[in-house]
């Protein structure tokens, strides 16, 4: 019988459930979620298809609980979304981010190496086909100046313990692969947006303030310039890096909607004005903190 069950860790969060919604629409395999449900991660993104998949309620950074799910299921494929990811909870305990992002990354390679192969460069012949992905962040290239654009080329320049463990994440995948060659490919995608959205990031944020009449916060003086991704967009650039990606390669995925901030906040409240219009433009709303 063929063995085609794939392990998306994170995938109750933001871009995971979105992932996992596409990946049942567009694959026959056999899907296991894997979740922690902290903060950002929540079963009621997945309601819709929650019928159509096996979940695991775990921690990534247990490496004998992992090691015992890859022996009790062998997957054939790993799509890694599972993170900490809010940068001024890094800023004010980076602990858990060293523990989840860097450690659990390693939990999860380690435990595919030892399921996967014989040894370094030999696949077992029931795992050719296997694939590791690894989901990343251009939040790893620093800050980016007045474009916001990044290529595969752009050095790694990471400002936050956020960053900074995604960064060494991106190193110890690409390690497994050049030391041991693991089946791995890594993509760094861009600000994404969209349904399943956790309200604490930055365009559900300016949408309930505004709504709710409080202050709209916009850090330092707006200018900060971030690329934008439509979710489900990034999830059709993740399924093709995961089928047909090098292996060992680096995919970033962006929108090329290069934004300032304060522009982002501004097109928000325009909108505002005219599908909920009041007494005053929401734009008067706008704080900058």
């Amino acid at each position: 019988m063929k063995n085609d069950k794939v392990l998306i860790t994170g995938g109750a969060g933001f871009i995971g459930s979105n992932y996992v919604e596409y990946v049942l629409k567009n694959s026959d395999e056999e899907i296991f979620v894997l979740d922690k449900l902290t903060y950002a991660g929540n079963l009621k993104n997945l309601e819709s298809v929650s019928d159509k998949f096996t979940f695991v309620k775990g921690d990534i950074c247990d490496l004998e609980f992992i090691q015992k799910l890859f022996r009790e299921h062998q997957f054939q494929k790993v799509v890694h979304f599972a993170a900490e990811s809010h940068v001024d909870n890094s800023i004010s305990g980076p602990s858990e981010f060293i523990q989840t992002n860097i450690v659990g990354t390693f939990s999860l390679l380690q435990s595919a190496y030892k399921t996967w192969m014989n040894g370094p460069n030999d696949l077992k012949n029931e795992f050719k086909n296997a694939r590791f992905l690894h989901i990343s962040t251009d939040e790893v290239y620093g800050t980016l100046g007045k474009t916001g654009f990044f290529t595969e080329e752009t050095s790694y320049a990471p400002n936050s313990p956020y960053s900074a463990s995604k960064a060494s994440s991106d190193f110890i995948v690409r390690s497994y692969f050049h030391t041991y060659g693991m089946p791995v490919v890594t993509t760094n995608c861009s600000n994404n947006y969209g349904p399943n959205q956790h309200k604490e990031k930055l365009i559900p944020t300016i949408i309930r303030k505004a709504i709710s009449g409080e202050s709209i916060p916009i850090y330092g003086d707006g200018k900060n310039v971030r690329d934008w991704l439509y979710v489900k967009d990034h999830c059709s650039g993740i399924y093709l890096a995961l089928e047909k990606g090098k292996l060992g390669e680096t995919y970033n995925i962006g929108g090329r909607n290069e934004r300032e901030n304060l522009y982002i906040a501004n097109v928000i409240c325009e909108m505002l004005d005219e599908m909920l219009p009041k007494n005053m433009p929401y734009k008067e709303q706008i704080t900058f903190v």
